[in-house]
């Protein structure tokens, strides 16, 4: 299986996304989307799930950081579908289970082409938790957001649950890093399916 990279450029009149991935890279990335906390969350992303990740992001920050955040994950989620191609090879299914000191995330995530994502476990204050220091917050309600996104337009079935959690950044950072194990997982080449696509359909795109 050769590198499967792929880049999207995505501009409204909101924000302006630039996202270039290689699904075969060591977890190395360059991130910058104007939203600090979620810049940590993506490098967390990248790094974990093995995705070589450069993302830039103008936006609409001084109205709010949800553009900016929300918009990187189509993107994201975009090129994901273009690197996967016909994904003939890959593993298929993921799943992670996922700890930060008192928070425990578990993510399963199937990239059949059918998006669908579940979020639960949550406490109530997570979605109203002002997240990061110095400069433009991140919102805890935003985590569904970008998993919604990226699910939708990377053709990903995500079931993603908080098992426990009390502190708002560790929350989401279990939650990100659950979300990249189970993608490390699934994107992976399984050698014993190598050069098949892994569905009795013989396709996993419709």
């Amino acid at each position: 299986m050769t590198h499967r990279r792929a880049r999207v450029y995505r501009q409204t009149a909101e924000s302006t996304v630039d996202v270039a991935i290689d699904l075969d890279g060591a977890g190395e990335s360059t991130i910058s989307t104007g939203v600090g906390f979620y810049d940590h969350m993506l490098t967390a992303l990248s790094k974990h799930s093995g995705i070589d990740m450069t993302i830039t992001t103008t936006g609409d920050i001084d109205v709010d950081g949800h553009h900016s955040v929300e918009d990187t994950a189509i993107a994201l989620g975009q090129a994901l579908a273009q690197a996967l191609g016909d994904k003939r090879g890959i593993t298929r299914f993921g799943d992670a289970v996922v700890p930060l000191d008192e928070a425990l995330a578990q993510c399963v995530v199937d990239v059949a082409g059918r998006p669908w994502v579940e979020c639960s476990g949550e406490p109530e204050g997570q979605a109203y938790a002002r997240i990061g220091g110095s400069g433009v917050p991140y919102q805890g309600s935003m985590t569904y957001h970008v998993v919604q996104s990226l699910a939708l337009n990377g053709g990903l079935c995500v079931h993603l649950r908080l098992l426990a959690g009390r502190d708002p950044h560790h929350i989401c950072e279990a939650q990100f890093k659950a979300l990249a194990r189970a993608l490390r997982m699934a994107i992976a080449p399984d050698l014993r399916n190598a050069g098949r696509v892994p569905s009795t359909k013989g396709v996993l795109n419709v």
